[in-house]
């Protein structure tokens, strides 16, 4: 479902990308309002589900978690229990930044952060013990070049 924002929205909206920590009265005087319509529009952003959980970035690097995979694969098996199983398990591994599920050869990718080569390892082990996937295929990136959790908010209506 598509909720509707305006122009006010919008401003407010890459306020709170680009850093929700900051008081109500600094996001108020950067979008040309004050703080009460402001503060409305926020709370009516979240009752919409616009706005969702706030929490802070980390740096994985810099706490030792050196590798990110991005993890391919394909499975033999698409009955609800199989796919129940398998969602359960990536829900519970901590490992799992991202899972989607995909249109092609290709049934998911995951992207996975953990500190080296061997602890991937780990991780595959553990996922390949819950559930049976048909092949696995692991891609190491050499180099983050973009990440942002930012949406592109201009082309939103």
């Amino acid at each position: 479902m598509s909720v509707q924002i305006d122009p006010l929205d919008r401003k407010i909206l890459i306020a709170l990308q680009q850093d929700a920590s900051r008081s109500l009265e600094d996001i108020a005087r950067e979008v040309g309002s004050s703080k009460t319509p402001v503060w409305s529009r926020i709370r009516k952003m979240r009752e919409a589900g616009i706005i969702g959980q706030q929490t802070v970035l980390l740096d994985a690097e810099a706490l030792g978690l050196e590798a990110c995979f991005f993890v391919l694969i394909r499975t033999s098996e698409h009955e609800a229990e199989w796919q129940n199983t398998f969602l359960k398990t990536l829900r519970e591994r901590p490992e799992v930044m991202e899972a989607h599920r995909l249109a092609g050869d290709i049934d998911y990718i995951l992207k996975v952060r953990v500190a080296n080569a061997r602890a991937y390892d780990e991780f595959y082990q553990a996922l390949i013990s819950e559930v049976r996937i048909y092949n696995v295929t692991a891609l190491l990136s050499m180099e983050e070049i973009k990440s942002t959790p930012l949406l592109p908010l201009d082309s939103v209506r």
